[in-house]
């Protein structure tokens, strides 16, 4: 990963590695069953190399990765 990648949450916050977000929609998980709710906290994101997406893992699904427009840093 380059480090002049600019990685920003849905208000134009900038992220990195190790932040606190929030999700600002609901999330049905493909392949999990699951939906992770408005407000849920995910601690530890990890950026990647498109600036849309991070990685990260909850208490019900690990692996996951999210695209920053449903995303705000806590």
């Amino acid at each position: 990963m380059t480090d002049d990648l600019i990685v920003r949450d849905s208000n134009g916050t900038v992220l990195k590695d190790g932040d606190s977000v929030t999700l600002t929609k609901d999330l049905k998980v493909k392949g999990a069953n699951t939906t992770l709710k408005r407000g849920t906290l995910v601690r530890g994101i990890r950026l990647t190399d498109n600036p849309a997406e991070v990685e990260c893992s909850t208490k019900q699904v690990k692996g996951l990765v999210l695209r920053t427009e449903f995303l705000k840093k806590a």
